[in-house]
Order: C-alpha cells, then sequence, then structure tokens
C-alpha cells in the first residue's frame, strides 16, 4: 500500500468502520479460541474519545488499527488490526513502527502487548518485529501471552 496509506487520529465518525474492521479480523479466531476475543468487545468509543486510537486509510477505507496508551512507564498496544483484505500488505509493519515513533516521542522506554495463545500467527508475527516474550498466564478467562519491546530514544 505504501504512500498510499495514511495513519491518524480516530475520529468519533470513525468507530463503525473500526467495529466492523476488529470484528472481520478476528472472526477466524472465534472457534479456535472457543468464544468472541475480548478485542471484539472493546469500548471503541472511549479509545477513539481518549485519543488513543489511530487509523490506517487506504483511500476512503479503514484497513487497521491500533489503540495504545501509555501505562505504568510503558507504551501498552491494546489492540493491533488488519482488515483481512489487507493482511500482508504492510499495514500491520506500519502500525506498529507508529507505535514505536510514538513511545519515542513519550519518552517511554518499551512498548508491551499480549495476545491469545492460541493466535498461533502472532506469536511468530512479533518476535520478527523485535518483541520478546516474557509471560504467559490466563487472564480474563484468556490464555494470553505477553511481549515486550525495547525501543531506543531520539
Amino acid at each position: 500500500m505504501g504512500e498510499r496509506l495514511v495513519l491518524r487520529r480516530a475520529a468519533g465518525t470513525d468507530v463503525p468502520a473500526i467495529q466492523a474492521l476488529v470484528r472481520a479480523a478476528y472472526a477466524p479466531y472465534v472457534e479456535r479460541i472457543g468464544r468472541e476475543p475480548a478485542p471484539m468487545h472493546a469500548d471503541y468509543p472511549s479509545a477513539v474519545l481518549a485519543g488513543n486510537a489511530i487509523v490506517a486509510q487506504h483511500e476512503a477505507r479503514i484497513v487497521g488499527v491500533l489503540v495504545c496508551e501509555p501505562i505504568n512507564g510503558s507504551l501498552h498496544i491494546e489492540n493491533v488490526a488488519v482488515h483481512p483484505d489487507a493482511q500482508g500488505l504492510g499495514v500491520g509493519s506500519a502500525l506498529l513502527a507508529h507505535a514505536e515513533t510514538l513511545a519515542v516521542s513519550l519518552r517511554l522506554p518499551e512498548i508491551r502487548l499480549y495476545t491469545n495463545a492460541r493466535m498461533t500467527e502472532n506469536l511468530a508475527y512479533y518476535p520478527r518485529r523485535g518483541f520478546t516474550e516474557v509471560d504467559r498466564r490466563v487472564e480474563d478467562g484468556f490464555d494470553r501471552v505477553f511481549f515486550v519491546r525495547r525501543v531506543e530514544g531520539p
């Protein structure tokens, strides 16, 4: 998608598109996990209102979303999702690069995120992006795998 991909802060009018994108992105995991993954039930209106949601837009269509905020000295990624039609085109990498830029601008030394242990694609994806697995535990009834990535300041 290259230069035609625009990352911008989400607006209230983007919430329905964000919710639809998240449902499409996580739908393949429902059967594997045995229930809908947590991001399918997140409060996106509040995340947008707080300024914690970034969308990746290709032409007039939202193809990705990043929800993150500083928590306890780290940038915590609550969700990074890419529409199935746009997967493999660099949208996820662009969103993670944006998270790193944000962490540096906030002078935060690391990015933290977690994924479901049954989302095996993510268990391979995040280490390729420089994340290190630091913990596994059941949280809110989900078997989660926690990752961290150090970032370099300016």
